[in-house]
C-alpha cells in the first residue's frame, strides 16, 4: 500500500509542478501587489479602493446581483429539478438535454440574444408600444434588469443540473412518507427535500454565485460602462487605466467574496442537520 501511494504521488507531482509554475505562482504574484505600497507591505490598496464611492457602489452592485441570481435560481430550480425527476426515463433525458444545451452555446452568443429581446427595437418593447403600455420605447438595456436576466440565463442551468443530481439520490419513498403522514407541500420542502438535498444546493450555489460574480461578457455587453460590476471595473483598471494595485485588490475581493460564499453555504447546510 505505501508503494502504491508513493508511486501515486510521482505520478501526479509533476502535474502539480507545471499548475504551481503556470498558474499559482503568477496568480500569487498579482494577488501580492494588492498588499504592497511603495515598496512595503501594506493595506493602503484596500483603504483607498473603498474610500471612492463608485467604488464602494460597484461592490454592493456585484454582490447583489450575485446573491439574487443564486436566490432565484434556487428556486426555479428546485422547481425544475423537482419536475425533471418525476418524468419517466425518455423524457427525463429529453427535457434534461434540453437544460444542458445552453451551455453548448457560446457566452457571447447568448449574451447577444438579449440584445434582440431587450433593444429599443426588440421583442418586448415592441410588445410593450404595441399593448399600448409606451408610447415610445423603454430603455432595457444598460440596466441591472438586463445585467440580472443574463447572468440568471447563463447559469440556471449550473444550479438545475447540482439540484437534479441530489434529487436523483433521495430515497424514492421519502416524500410520499412524508405526505402519508399529513404534512403539506411546504413541509416536505422544509423538512424532508432541503435537507436531503443541501450539497446540491451548495454547489449550485457556489457555482451560480461564483459565476455571476467573475463573468465579464454579460455585465459588458448588457451593462456596459453606466453598470459597472466589480469585474468590468477591473477590466477597466488593468486596460485602461494601466492601474494593477488596483487590479490586484479587486481580484482579492473577489477570490475573498467566492470563498466566503461558498464557507456560508456549506455552514448553512451544517446547521440544518
Amino acid at each position: 500500500m505505501f508503494e502504491n501511494r508513493t508511486t501515486g504521488f510521482a505520478l501526479a507531482l509533476p502535474a502539480a509542478i507545471f499548475t504551481a509554475a503556470l498558474f499559482m505562482v503568477p496568480v500569487g504574484i498579482l494577488l501580492s501587489e494588492a498588499f504592497r505600497a511603495d515598496g512595503q507591505w501594506s493595506l493602503s490598496g484596500y483603504v483607498e479602493f473603498f474610500s471612492e464611492p463608485l467604488n464602494r457602489t460597484v461592490f454592493w452592485r456585484t454582490l447583489k446581483l450575485g446573491v439574487l441570481v443564486a436566490a432565484t435560481s434556487a428556486v426555479i430550480g428546485y422547481g425544475a429539478a423537482f419536475a425533471i425527476t418525476n418524468l419517466d426515463g425518455r423524457r427525463r433525458g429529453q427535457v434534461f438535454g434540453l437544460v444542458v444545451l445552453p451551455l453548448m452555446i457560446s457566452p457571447v452568443a447568448r449574451t447577444y440574444a438579449w440584445i434582440v429581446i431587450l433593444g429599443r427595437t426588440g421583442i418586448v418593447n415592441d410588445a410593450i408600444v404595441g399593448l399600448g403600455l409606451s408610447e415610445t420605447p423603454v430603455r432595457l438595456l444598460f440596466t441591472e434588469t438586463a445585467v440580472f436576466l443574463g447572468l440568471l440565463q447563463l447559469f440556471l442551468p449550473l444550479m438545475i443540473i447540482s439540484l437534479v443530481s441530489a434529487m436523483e439520490n433521495m430515497p424514492r419513498d421519502a416524500i410520499p412518507a412524508a405526505r402519508v403522514l399529513g404534512a403539506n407541500w411546504l413541509q416536505v420542502f422544509t423538512r424532508v427535500i432541503l435537507p436531503l438535498t443541501r450539497e446540491g444546493l451548495v454547489m449550485g450555489g457556489t457555482l451560480v454565485f461564483t459565476g455571476s460574480l467573475t463573468a465579464y461578457i454579460t455585465p459588458a455587453i448588457l451593462g456596459g460602462s453606466k453598470v459597472l460590476m466589480l469585474e468590468t471595473l477591473l477590466y477597466q483598471r488593468v486596460n485602461v487605466a494601466n492601474d494593477f494595485v488596483s487590479a490586484s485588490v479587486i481580484a482579492m475581493i473577489l477570490i475573498v467574496m467566492s470563498f466566503s460564499a461558498n464557507l456560508l453555504l456549506k455552514r448553512i447546510a451544517t446547521a440544518r442537520r
